[in-house]
C-alpha cells in the first residue's frame, strides 16, 4: 500500500445501540488521507450516529476509531483533531463574518498576527473577503455555507466532518456549493468525510462513497463503480435511477413476469433463484422494432432529455432516456432494446 493510500482515520466493528434500537452494527472502514469521503443512506441508517462518535460526541458500545493509528476514543472531543460542521451553521448572529472565523483562534490565545493572518487566507479562499465586516444576518445561505466552512478549517483540523452541510440551500446554490466543496477540499488539503442522503450530492463530490443501510455498510466504492456495478438491489435502487426488472433464474437466461426472457452474462446464479434485473435508463434505446413493444405510460421532459416509461409487461413500467425532440406520448406503441453487457443481474435481497 502506497502512502497516499494509508488509511488516515479507521474504524473497527464499530456499533452503537440506543436502547432495543441498534443504530450502528459493526461497521468497519478505512478512510484515506486528503480523501473526499461521503456516508451516504436514508434516514435512520446509522450515518449520523457514526460521525459524531468520530467527533466525540457520541460514546460508542463496542469497536475502535483510530486517526493515524493512535487511538481516538479516549480523546475528548474538544482535544480531537477534528472539526465537525454543523446542518445549521451554527454561526454567532451578533458577530462579524470574520470573528465567528476567529473565535476558535482566540480562544486557543493564538498571537493577533497569526489570527489575522489564517482567517485573511480562508476569507480569500472562500470567496468571503469583501464580507468579513458583515454579520451573518446580512448574508445569503450559500454566503453563511462558505462562512462556516472557513471556521471549521481555519483551525487546520486533519479531519472536517460536515453533517448534511447543503441541505438548507435551494437547488442551484446547492449545485453551485457542490462544485465549491470540492475545490475547496483539494485546495486545503483536508480529509473531508460528508453525511447525506442525497445521492446526487455524494455522487457529484466524493471520491469514494460508503452506502448505509440499517446500521451496516451496505457497499463502498467511487461513485463510478457504486453506479456501473452496485453489489445489491438496495444499492442499485438507491443510487441513482435504475430498472429493476423481477424474475427467475432460469440456464443462462432470466424469465421475467410475462416470459419474456432476458439474456444475461455478467453473473451465473442457480437456477430457480429469485433476482431482479438492473438496467439503467440510459442504457434503454427505442428502437424500429424488437421483442420488447410495449405501450408508453408517461414521459417526464428534462430540458435536453425526456423520460419515458414504457409498460411491456415485464411488471414494471421500463424508464428510457430519449433526447426531447423524440416526441412520445402516453398511450403511444413502441419498441426497446438493449445490450446484453447492460444487464446486471442480482440476487433479491
Amino acid at each position: 500500500m502506497s502512502q497516499a493510500d494509508q488509511p488516515l482515520l479507521q474504524l473497527r466493528d464499530v456499533s452503537k445501540s440506543y436502547g432495543q434500537t441498534l443504530a450502528v452494527d459493526r461497521v468497519s472502514l478505512d478512510i484515506r488521507q486528503n480523501e473526499f469521503f461521503a456516508l451516504l443512506g436514508p434516514s435512520g441508517c446509522g450515518k449520523t450516529t457514526l460521525l459524531r462518535a468520530i467527533a466525540g460526541f457520541e460514546s460508542i458500545d463496542s469497536g475502535t476509531i483510530s486517526l493515524d493509528g493512535a487511538d481516538l476514543l479516549s480523546v475528548p472531543a474538544n482535544r480531537r483533531p477534528v472539526n465537525l460542521m454543523f446542518q445549521s451553521y451554527a454561526l454567532f448572529p451578533h458577530l462579524s463574518v470574520y470573528d465567528n472565523i476567529a473565535y476558535g483562534l482566540k480562544r486557543e490565545k493564538l498571537p493577533t498576527a497569526e489570527i489575522d493572518e489564517r482567517v485573511a487566507a480562508v476569507l480569500e479562499t472562500v470567496g468571503m473577503t469583501s464580507q468579513a465586516k458583515r454579520r451573518p444576518t446580512a448574508l445569503s445561505g450559500g454566503q453563511k455555507q462558505r462562512v462556516a466552512l472557513a471556521r471549521a478549517i481555519v483551525k487546520r483540523p486533519r479531519l472536517l466532518l460536515l453533517d448534511e452541510p447543503l441541505s438548507a440551500l435551494d437547488r442551484k446554490v446547492r449545485n453551485e456549493m457542490q462544485i465549491e466543496l470540492k475545490r475547496l477540499q483539494h485546495e486545503v488539503g483536508i480529509t473531508f468525510v460528508v453525511v447525506t442522503h442525497d445521492q446526487e450530492e455524494a455522487m457529484s463530490m466524493a471520491d469514494r462513497i460508503a452506502v448505509m443501510n440499517h446500521g451496516t455498510i451496505a457497499q463502498i466504492a467511487s461513485p463510478q463503480d457504486l453506479y456501473l456495478s452496485p453489489n445489491s438491489v438496495f444499492v442499485a435502487d438507491f443510487i441513482g435511477t435504475s430498472n429493476l426488472i423481477p424474475g427467475t433464474v432460469q440456464g443462462d437466461v432470466v424469465v421475467a413476469k410475462n416470459g419474456t426472457t432476458i439474456a444475461m452474462n455478467r453473473h451465473r446464479l442457480g437456477n430457480g433463484t429469485s433476482v431482479m434485473c438492473s438496467v439503467r435508463p440510459e442504457q434503454v434505446q427505442i428502437v424500429e422494432t424488437s421483442a420488447l413493444t410495449g405501450t408508453v405510460m408517461s414521459t417526464h421532459f428534462f430540458g435536453g432529455e425526456s423520460l419515458v416509461v414504457v409498460d411491456c409487461g415485464l411488471g414494471v413500467g421500463i424508464k428510457t432516456q430519449v433526447h426531447s425532440s423524440h416526441v412520445l406520448r402516453p398511450g403511444d406503441t413502441c419498441s426497446i432494446q438493449w445490450d446484453i453487457d447492460s444487464t446486471l443481474v442480482l440476487a433479491n435481497d
